[in-house]
């Protein structure tokens, strides 16, 4: 079984590209650089995390600790999401992550 077989890793995938097309088509400019930058890159770490602690399943509390890691990284992508609907950065009121 592949990592890209979890659910979980779906999920966290999709997530990647819907922020990435978020933060360059609906931020303004100098958001991309600044909280785009920070979104894109914490919610690539859920996705990442979860395939190190994949490889590292034979060790399973290494494996659950690569995951509450990835747990972490996605409540800083929602911060970040949270910040730029409170700054009112997102162009679209109604952001295409959901």
């Amino acid at each position: 079984m592949s990592y890209k077989k979890l659910e979980i890793w779906q999920i966290a995938n999709e997530l990647v590209v819907k922020i990435h097309r978020m933060t360059l088509h609906e931020l303004p400019a100098f958001e991309m650089y600044e909280e785009g930058s920070q979104i894109r890159r914490s919610s690539k770490s859920v996705k990442s995390l979860i395939v190190e602690g994949y490889g590292r399943r034979v060790y399973k509390q290494d494996f659950l600790k690569f995951l509450v890691h990835s747990v972490a990284s996605n409540d800083e992508t929602i911060d970040h999401l949270e910040n730029l609907h409170n700054i009112e950065s997102l162009t679209n009121n109604q952001p295409t992550i959901q």
